[in-house]
């Protein structure tokens, strides 16, 4: 017997069981009837509370609009342990620019005159100094012994040592 029939001495009525506790009946109008009207009872009382949450959310909306020519700053977001503008995280300016707009594309999509994009020379990695293997993986190959040192525990000295790699 299952726990509940232990328990409570009956049957669980679950959607497995429930053609055996009673007899099938075929459900008039009246009963489709009044499923329609708590159906739409339901749709309207989540439009109202739709309604009223937009109405709450409208009050701190400003309407922007920006003309060609204008100048804008452009929001970035911060991310976390991520260098930006020089600062990480938090300290992160949340706000760039002013950027004069370029065009307007849509209600709140415009072209900004963004400044062009420095990248640093020794960042970029050639294709002719990196040997891929077939399975596009690479072999490392230590070129030098940088630095040494040995950290100290209570009762070990564990060598440490700095390697240039190729």
């Amino acid at each position: 017997m299952a726990s509940f029939e232990a328990i409570y001495g009956r049957r669980c009525r679950t959607l497995i069981f429930w053609d055996e506790l009673g007899k099938r009946q075929v459900e008039g109008p009246e009963m489709i009837q009044q499923i329609v009207d708590k159906v739409e009872l339901i749709k309207k009382s989540i439009k109202t509370a739709h309604d009223r949450q937009t109405s709450y959310a409208n009050t701190k909306r400003i309407p922007l609009h920006f003309e060609t020519g204008e100048h804008v700053f452009l929001r970035v977001s911060p991310f976390r342990k991520v260098m930006r503008f020089g600062l990480k995280g938090k300290q992160a300016p949340r706000f760039i620019g002013p950027f004069e707009i370029l065009e307007k594309v849509d209600d709140v999509a415009y072209h900004l005159a963004l400044p062009p994009y420095l990248s640093d020379e020794l960042h970029i990695l050639h294709l002719t100094e990196i040997q891929l293997e077939l399975d596009l993986s690479y072999v490392e190959k230590p070129l030098r012994i940088l630095d040494r040192k040995y950290k100290v525990l209570r009762n070990k000295r564990i060598p440490l040592v700095m390697v240039q790699w190729q």
